[in-house]
């Protein structure tokens, strides 16, 4: 299962990987970033390891445009 590794701080709030899967991302309304449902938080990044495909976890970490998503296998 893939791993979803996501550096909030980067985000820039354009919403394309909760238009993508609006089932494992929802938009915050305080600041407009991305929340990543269901994460383990530490300072730095927010983590996951999902049962999605690793080809949807990895199509929506190359739109995001701020790179502030990754996935590992």
């Amino acid at each position: 299962m893939p791993k979803i590794i996501y550096y909030r701080k980067k985000c820039i709030g354009c919403g394309i990987c909760h238009e993508r899967h609006p089932g494992q991302w929802r938009m915050s309304r305080k600041d407009g970033k991305a929340n990543l449902i269901g994460s383990v938080v530490n300072k730095e990044t927010h983590m996951k390891v999902v049962s999605a495909s690793p080809t949807l976890a990895q199509l929506i970490a190359n739109s995001c445009p701020a790179k502030a998503i990754r996935v590992l296998s």
